[in-house]
């Protein structure tokens, strides 16, 4: 049996097991059921979102929640959410929906198993499940969300090292010696640098452009119609330009002083443990990635000019909602806190307070041996996908192929 054809009854099994519609081989001159397809990651697949279904992995077995302990590359921590912005949005004339993302995605992805890399899951390729799809229906819109992931940096490893070093700073001295399971970690905010370095993101454009060239060429030998629009969106920062006046101090202590207990354990209950410095630093890493986005819908636009592909910005879809952005944090933002657990239990620890450095220690490493139990943190929410699925009806159903979204003061969000 082909790699191709064994893919395909894979995706079938997938289909039949999420309850979407699989439609038998039609005649040649039967127009085939339309089809809207989310290819990427975790952005689009939806983590963050909850309702997570049952995702088929690459021997044809469906997998639904393994348990905690579970090791990460089972296929249902792709996080494939039913709430994801694919099937928020509205899409007219769109019959069937495939979200073929998968949480921790990287362009290599596209077109290899993504069991074949380091910490990657126990899926097909995202091409070879794309070409499953177009055996039963006519691809009409594809969503993609690339480039957070890839060879140089990840935005799970980023949000990961800003957030371990704040709280490392409020928990522990600069004197002591406190060991994380990968070695101590740094006590000082994030810099641009120790993000991802100007060669770091040529050389993920340079990857995501590789990669979204092949699913460009791949939609055009195999889309029904040869009529499609592929939508590229970028990605929103969960956190603010500056934190809310109410989280900068506690028990008299700002985070630019050694040791903050009272503060570090406020600002996690709020879902936003960081330095205040690190956030502009944080802002210049989604520019990037924007950037990233941007130049790979422009260089495939001018290699294809027969396609429809649109660049969708979506950095300011979440104004004035982020974490910590006004009081009353996480209720009130379109993202999710920073939630860790102690000990894969599956009960989420909402605070640090009054907790020593020997438990914030263990509560940490927990994320570090299981990334499942923290793998939502600092995504969009049910309600944030929903805000994207607004900005994917803008740019699925407007004229115009660089299209931003943008939240108003009023919480109305509006693409132009």
């Amino acid at each position: 049996m082909s790699v191709f054809r064994r893919t395909a009854l894979l995706v079938a099994g997938m289909l039949a097991a999420t309850g979407a519609a699989v439609v038998p081989g039609s005649p040649a001159t039967a127009a085939l059921p339309t089809a809207a397809v989310a290819l990427g990651d975790s952005f689009i697949s939806g983590e963050g979102a909850g309702s997570y279904q049952p995702v088929v992995d690459v021997n044809g077995v469906a997998q639904p929640f393994p348990g905690w302990s579970a090791p990460n590359t089972n296929a249902f921590f792709c996080h494939r959410s039913a709430s994801a912005s694919l099937n928020q949005a509205t899409l007219p004339g769109i019959q069937d929906r495939f979200n073929l993302a998968c949480s921790g995605g990287r362009p290599y992805d596209i077109a290899n198993p993504s069991g074949g890399r380091t910490k990657g899951r126990s899926v097909a390729s995202q091409l070879d499940q794309l070409r499953a799809v177009a055996q039963t229906h006519d691809i009409d819109v594809v969503l993609i969300g690339l480039g957070s992931n890839n060879s140089s940096f990840t935005f799970g490893d980023v949000a990961e090292k800003c957030a371990n070093r704040f709280i490392a700073d409020a928990w522990t001295g600069w004197w002591e010696f406190w060991a994380y399971l990968n070695g101590p970690v740094e006590q000082e905010p994030c810099t641009a640098a120790d993000l991802a370095t100007a060669a770091q993101v040529q050389a993920a454009t340079a990857e995501t452009i590789a990669a979204a060239r092949q699913v460009i060429t791949t939609l055009d030998q195999i889309d029904a119609d040869g009529q499609h629009r592929v939508i590229f969106q970028d990605y929103t920062n969960p956190l603010p330009f500056d934190l809310e006046q109410s989280y900068w101090e506690e028990d008299g202590r700002q985070d630019d002083r050694d040791k903050f207990r009272d503060l570090g354990a406020e600002r996690y209950a709020a879902g936003c443990p960081i330095h205040r410095a690190s956030l502009a630093p944080g802002h210049g890493f989604s520019q990037g990635l924007g950037s990233i986005v941007s130049t790979t819908r422009n260089t495939l636009a001018a290699e294809f000019p027969a396609d429809d592909l649109v660049y969708l910005n979506v950095q300011h879809a979440f104004d004035g909602a982020r974490l910590c952005e006004k009081a009353g944090s996480p209720g009130n933002a379109l993202a999710t806190p920073i939630r860790l657990q102690d000990g894969a239990s599956g009960v989420f620890v909402t605070s640090l307070a009054g907790k020593d450095k020997i438990a914030i220690q263990r509560i940490a490493n927990t994320c570090v041996s299981y990334f499942q139990t923290c793998q939502e943190s600092w995504h969009p929410s049910a309600a944030g996908h929903a805000v994207l699925g607004k900005c994917l009806t803008g740019a699925a159903t407007g004229s115009a192929r660089t299209v931003t979204c943008t939240r108003q003061p009023d919480g109305t969000i509006v693409t132009a």
